[in-house]
């Protein structure tokens, strides 16, 4: 549920979404997601002064109550290969 939600909303602000990641890391009492956009989009993920970062994280903390466990959201630096020049 969390996932599709974090894919939903990554994929509404990013001019690529096709390169858009979500993973799943499932704990006993938390759940973290891994999410991971390209290069150019990271930028959108995570806003002037994070505040785009910070939205997202408060809606997953909020859907997360719903199902009795804590959600973490980390953004991960895109691993693209760089293109030569």
């Amino acid at each position: 549920m969390l996932k599709e939600l974090i894919t939903y909303i990554a994929k509404s602000l990013v001019d690529q979404p096709e390169k858009v990641e979500v993973e799943e890391i499932a704990g006993e009492r938390t759940v973290m997601y891994e999410l991971k956009v390209s290069k150019k989009d990271i930028g959108k993920i995570i806003g002037k002064g994070g505040k785009t970062a910070k939205a997202i994280r408060t809606i997953v903390t909020a859907a997360s109550m719903k199902i009795g466990k804590r959600a973490v959201l980390e953004i991960l630096e895109p691993s693209e290969p760089s293109e030569p020049s």
